[in-house]
């Protein structure tokens, strides 16, 4: 059986519990990331990288950020984290939490 993939969660809402603005930062995070992808995949300029896709979680927007691109690209884990930080961004990292353990929001 393979292991689950481990997402780094950047959730629209600062460590001070604010919205994120602007309401778009979760597409244009993902957009500017959506040229990492894997390994002999078609590169469609019209899509996001299977890396880094924008969701809702809690009616706020985020990115979904798949722990294998710390690997493949360590420059881009290293921007999308810096991204996250510099705005004060909460953050939830599922590699974290084990199946006995709920996952919940962290600070960034």
């Amino acid at each position: 059986m393979s292991d689950p993939v481990q997402h780094l969660i950047i959730h629209g809402k600062t460590l001070e519990g604010e919205r994120f603005r602007p309401s778009d930062w979760a597409e244009r995070l993902a957009g500017v990331l959506s040229q990492f992808r894997p390994a002999g995949s078609l590169a469609n300029p019209l899509s996001y990288s299977p890396y880094a896709m924008p969701r809702r979680l809690d009616g706020l927007p985020c990115v979904m950020i798949d722990h294998r691109l710390r690997v493949l690209e360590p420059l881009a884990w290293k921007f999308a984290c810096d991204f996250a930080e510099s705005n004060r961004l909460q953050t939830t990292d599922t590699a974290e939490h084990t199946d006995d353990t709920p996952a919940g929001s962290s600070a960034a």
